[in-house]
Order: structure tokens, then sequence, then C-alpha cells
């Protein structure tokens, strides 16, 4: 009689922390051959978030994100991802929250309960030195900060420049606007573009930065941005073909 050999699914063990609150739950353990729609749906009795609509991004122990889990079908054994990394669920949790508690008050820690807790998001980072309570990531990315910064100030207001994106075109444009945005971490160029290939009007979240058409502005960081003569090119949209 022949022998049969049992496989059992090799697991991921993986920490979870949400953009609801500052809040991470006990390691859990996933089969790598559980596809990320099911992986979704037993975050969504984990966090409370929904399966149809979170997204899951992948961070390893240094707090550096390494993938979005972002295929449905895929296994999560597909992604580069190891034991002790951290999936972060990202997802408007309100709404859901709403449904189940409805006028209940929210719980809130103070200040000094909440770094008392031992399985807090902050615990963890610090227990591992990660993230902000890293030192040595501290100061990369002030160096970093510092530089960007001064490649911001660096490039010329009204200068004629080409944006190149990762998965992007190249697109030729004009710098509008240098500095900070308010809401966006580190420093950005405004430029408005030649073709009506960006995201704006020079307007962010209801401030005005720069103005232009519609679809025509965007905001990119300074590494993305070379200046130089790069002439405009004449565009005609209605031309009849």
């Amino acid at each position: 009689m022949a022998d049969f050999k049992v496989v059992t699914p090799d697991f991921l063990k993986v920490y979870i922390s949400t953009s609801k609150d500052d809040i991470s739950f006990n390691e859990k353990r996933f089969p790598k051959d559980l596809t990320i729609s099911d992986l979704k749906a037993k975050l969504e009795l984990i966090t409370g978030g929904n399966c149809n609509t979170m997204q899951v991004e992948a961070y390893d122990k240094d707090n550096k994100h390494i993938c979005s889990l972002s295929n449905n079908e895929a296994l999560l054994g597909s992604y580069p991802l190891d034991d002790g990394m951290r999936l972060h669920v990202v997802d408007k949790f309100s709404i859901r929250n709403e449904l189940d508690f409805g006028d209940v008050q929210k719980f809130e820690y103070s200040e000094e309960e909440y770094s008392k807790k031992a399985d807090s998001v902050r615990a963890f980072l610090l227990k591992n030195k990660l993230g902000q309570y890293n030192e040595e990531n501290i100061k990369k990315k002030e160096k970093q900060l510092a530089e960007e910064k001064q490649l911001a100030e660096s490039t010329p207001i009204g200068s004629r420049c080409k944006v190149t994106v990762s998965n992007a075109p190249c697109r030729l444009g004009t710098v509008m606007y240098t500095g900070a945005v308010e809401t966006l971490p580190g420093y950005w160029v405004g430029v408005k573009y030649d073709e009506p290939l960006g995201k704006n009007n020079g307007t962010f979240k209801g401030k005005t930065y720069f103005e232009c058409a519609n679809n025509y502005g965007a905001f990119v960081k300074p590494h993305n941005v070379e200046c130089g003569d790069f002439p405009e090119e004449d565009y005609d949209l209605n031309e009849e073909i």
C-alpha cells in the first residue's frame, strides 16, 4: 500500500496595523497559499475594515515600504514577504464603525495612558527601534529632507523643465512653485505642463500655490524635475484627423 504524505501549508508570521488609529495587533499567522482576496476577508475580521475597499501595504522590520498587496487573485506567498514584517491596512473605518456602534462615544487614551500600553504601534516601534525611534533612520531622513529642500530652492521658478516619474512618460512644462505643500511631507515643485496631463490647477486641498488651467498642474518631488532648454511644443489638441 502506497504511503501518502500530508502536505501542510507554509505560514507567514506578520504584525498588523491600520490607518484608523495608532494601534497594532499581536503577531498573526497566515498560510502563504492564501489569496489576497481571502487575506483581506481575514483582515476585515481583525481590523474592522472593509475587504472590498481596503488597501494592504507591506513594511519590513525597518519600517520601509516593501510592496502593495493589490492583486486579489495572487497568493500571499508570491509577494517578497518575510516573518516579522508588518501589514498595514488602509481604509475608511469610520463608516463601518458607525454601523456597528451607532452613537456610542469613542473611548480614547490619554497620552500618559497610551504610552504605558504594551500592544500599541508606538510600543512595537520603540521596542524594536524602528521608524521614528531609530536614531540612524532619523539622521538619514533629516539628511534626505535637507537635500530635498536645497534641491527645491535651487530650482528656478519660471524655468522650463522635464518631469520624469516612474511608470509615466516624460512631460514638459514650466516651474511655477517650489517649497512646502500643506499636509504633504517634504518639499515639492509645482509644474504647469504643456499638455493636460496633470492632476490639478495649481490648487491643493483648497490652497492655491500657482495658477493654470485644470489638469495642467501637478506637484512633483524635486529630484524628478530637470530644468533646461526644453522649448514648448505646439500641441494642436483640436486638430481633426
